[in-house]
């Protein structure tokens, strides 16, 4: 849930007017901050290669979720915890826009980063310690259903009359195996196979 909401994936879009926790709307101008139309020269890389829109309201969803996993619901409910998100927010936005003043895009992994670094310095331990935990445990997640994902996929492709298909190995070595009969018994299968 904080990935995908800091990097642009499966979270609604927040409204950006004043009174949300990333308001960054007309409304809810801070002094140096650009405004929303000012985020478009910036754009997020995914962990898919995709490339979209930079969304500063995506982070204060993340940093929210955070603030819940360790404080409950009772913690949405809480104007300290939506002002120290908003104040988060803020201050991710601005170190994010520091780096790359004239736009550009950023790796998600980078904005992450920079979520976890505005939760130690603001002494938010433990939802930098919960956010940092989440990140570890959809990495393994990741990795986890990136190896059963391959293992799935064919490893070899062949053209077969002009179009690309997997190869079957199953086929192959029936036909391997069926060719070698009555060779001899110096002539086996295995060599040809490994």
């Amino acid at each position: 849930m904080l990935h995908e909401a800091a990097s642009g994936q499966a979270a609604p879009a927040a409204t950006l007017s004043s009174g949300s926790p990333g308001a960054f709307g007309s409304d809810a101008q801070t002094v140096g901050a650009p405004s929303l139309s000012g985020y478009q020269a910036y754009q997020i890389i995914r962990r898919n290669g995709a490339v979209v829109s930079f969304e500063p309201s995506k982070i204060a969803v993340a940093l929210m979720k955070a603030f819940l996993a360790v404080h409950g619901t009772s913690g949405a409910a809480s104007a300290s915890v939506r002002e120290t998100v908003e104040q988060l927010t803020q201050n991710v936005v601005r170190a994010l826009l520091r780096s790359r003043p004239s736009g550009g895009t950023f790796h998600i992994e980078d904005v992450q980063d920079q979520v976890e670094l505005g939760l130690m310095r603001s002494g938010q331990h433990d939802v930098a310690r919960a956010y940092v935990l989440y990140r570890e445990r959809r990495a393994q997640e990741r990795a986890a259903h990136g190896e059963a994902a391959r293992a799935a996929e064919p490893q070899f492709m062949v053209m077969d009359g002009g179009e690309r298909r997997p190869l079957d190995l199953r086929a192959l070595k029936s036909l391997i195996t069926s060719a070698c009969e009555n060779l001899g018994a110096d002539v086996k299968p295995e060599p040809v196979l490994a």
